[in-house]
């Protein structure tokens, strides 16, 4: 199917081989600003696309929407048009006690605590980042000076679930969960990247995830975390450049 994608409405060639993935539609105009030439490209649904260059190569920005299932159809498309590698640019909860608001998470795995994945590939299957994806963030954010912690997502299906567990009908079963994610070491929750992660194994591309995590304090610009996406994309280019 490399025709114009159903839900994208892209064609091959519209896009660079690197890609951010925002949720927000709005957010994707914001990220293209830091492209050079940047140019709308499309938009059908949720899904917005914006074409521009970094370093002289061709980059682009396509939002997801929320959750899981969106961001699969998304990431097929896309691969299906020329893209590569991605990176899941978004925000996240805060999963350990004392993290500030602010603070990048890197995610290196998720849990896979979410539905659709498991129409990819049994739940024992690992949902992992790629390790020059993560290399390349942690590079970012440490050139940047930015507060960072490197570990794993909890990716889930419902919002609400999290921040108000008490309006569920199995509410003791989401905090005990809640408190085995914490007790694990996961850092973060979200809604996209455990999907993202196996899709890429199966498709045999590259993606990683920072996001910015709400925790004790105002969560204030996501300029910072924007800035470091777009330098680890600097930083994916020159090392494939010099491979």
């Amino acid at each position: 199917m490399t025709g114009k994608q159903h839900h994208l409405h892209l064609l091959p060639g519209d896009v660079g081989e690197y890609v951010l993935l925002p949720g927000d539609p709005g957010r994707a105009e914001v990220i293209a600003r830091h492209f050079d030439n940047a140019q709308h490209i499309a938009t059908n649904r949720e899904y917005v696309t914006f074409t521009g260059y970094l370093d002289g190569v061709k980059v682009s920005v396509t939002s997801t929407g929320i959750g899981c299932p969106s961001s699969a159809i998304a990431m097929e498309e896309l691969v299906r048009v020329g893209a590569r590698t991605f990176i899941r640019v978004g925000t996240s909860g805060s999963i350990q006690p004392g993290t500030q608001s602010g603070e990048l998470a890197i995610v290196s795995g998720a849990i896979r605590d979410e539905g659709t994945s498991s129409h990819y590939m049994p739940i024992e299957f690992p949902a992992v980042a790629d390790l020059e994806v993560i290399q390349a963030l942690r590079k970012a954010a440490a050139a940047k000076s930015l507060p960072f912690k490197v570990g794993f997502s909890q990716s889930k299906d419902s919002y609400y679930g999290e921040v108000e567990p008490e309006h569920s009908g199995v509410t003791h079963d989401l905090l005990e969960r809640w408190r085995a994610w914490e007790i694990g070491g996961a850092i973060c929750s979200e809604m996209e990247v455990s999907t993202l992660f196996v899709l890429a194994s199966i498709l045999r591309v590259r993606a990683g995830g920072i996001m910015v995590m709400h925790g004790e304090g105002e969560l204030g610009s996501l300029e910072p975390l924007i800035e470091t996406a777009v330098l680890a994309i600097r930083e994916l280019i020159k090392g494939d450049q010099n491979a």
